[in-house]
């Protein structure tokens, strides 16, 4: 390797070396480890998951950063240049929270059946590229609609950088299709609205009890008679911002209430970074999916194309799109973002 090539190398070593932040992450994967060595971890299998995901995750890169500097000392170039050809790719995903896992949300915009029949096949898309992705994905509360389709949906997905992904995905998606609900097969238009929490933990967003205000009923969802038996479903409201969870989908009590609890600080959160957005004026950079902005068109009919319009990449294959391949759609705005 030339030495023009190796003097930009080492600046971009350097850049990876202050990203990356070597000492916090060691700091960060002993608080880890002390964690996982506690006899109470798995009382909250959700959050048992997270912290073993988390410990991983931080192990694999404090290992390979360790190596990456044995390799600039030795001044071993060629094995160099390919972790940092990696790493500046994994360094896409820098955001606070973006290793973090999902609550990922489905709401039918207005236009009855159409729009519920919109969401179901959002939800199938996302569906098939967590499968794809290898990922894992756990229903959480789910409303069907009268006819068809769903009203609401929401799941957590459990991934690598499952949120530095699915960010991207907030905002409001928009159908332009002939409708199967028509007998003219009239062209319809029909919009949902996708809402990306990251899974945060207690001392990540803190929440006072008696702020919450719980309500437990009988639940409709799977689960046949015995689950209508005991009143295991949760609705929760917080009373400061009125916002309101719900879960049913576990058979016991305390697996929904945990649920209900993980989904609200995700809204918390998301309250939180929408008025911090506000109050910079950044929507008009789009730094991040703003939320109630149409960010995608899928166009079925009279042409095929599916755009984003915040990156402008686009595809004429709409099918392999609602079929889950939508990892160009990711990249582009991660590579424009981040």
């Amino acid at each position: 390797m030339d030495q023009a090539s190796v003097e930009i190398l080492s600046r971009k070593y350097e850049e990876i070396k202050t990203k990356i932040d070597l000492d916090s992450k060691k700091k960060e994967l002993t608080v880890l480890n002390t964690a996982i060595a506690s006899p109470t971890l798995w009382q909250d299998p959700n959050h048992a998951r997270s912290v073993l995901q988390k410990q991983s995750r931080l192990q694999k890169n404090v290992e390979d950063f360790e190596l990456m500097e044995l390799m600039f000392l030795e001044q071993d170039w060629a094995s160099l240049q390919k972790m940092v050809s990696e790493y500046e790719e994994t360094l896409l995903f820098s955001g606070k929270f973006d290793s973090h896992n999902v609550i990922f949300t489905i709401h039918a915009g207005q236009g009855g059946t159409e729009a519920m029949d919109w969401a179901s096949m959002l939800f199938r898309m996302y569906s098939r590229f967590v499968e794809k992705q290898g990922w894992k994905m756990e229903m959480v509360d789910e409303i069907p609609g009268e006819e068809a389709g769903l009203k609401t949906v929401t799941f957590n997905i459990y991934g690598e950088n499952a949120m530095g992904n699915l960010k991207s995905e907030a905002g409001v998606h928009r159908l332009v299709r002939q409708s199967p609900f028509n007998a003219s097969a009239l062209r319809q238009t029909s919009f949902a609205l996708v809402e990306v929490f990251p899974i945060l933990e207690d001392e990540e967003v803190k929440i006072k009890e008696e702020d919450l205000e719980w309500q437990f009923y009988r639940s409709g969802g799977k689960g046949g008679q015995n689950v209508n038996k005991v009143s295991s479903a949760v609705r929760l409201t917080h009373k400061p911002t009125g916002i309101v969870v719900t879960s049913q989908q576990e058979r016991q009590q305390l697996q929904n209430r945990n649920a209900a609890l993980l989904i609200l600080r995700g809204k918390l959160w998301q309250l939180a970074e929408q008025k911090l957005s506000e109050s910079q004026e950044s929507f008009k950079k789009n730094k991040m999916a703003s939320w109630g902005l149409q960010i995608r068109s899928y166009v079925l009919h009279p042409y095929k194309l599916v755009k984003d319009l915040r990156t402008d990449y686009e595809t004429l294959h709409p099918e392999q799109v609602l079929d889950g391949d939508i990892a160009d759609f990711i990249k582009a705005y991660l590579l424009k973002f981040s």
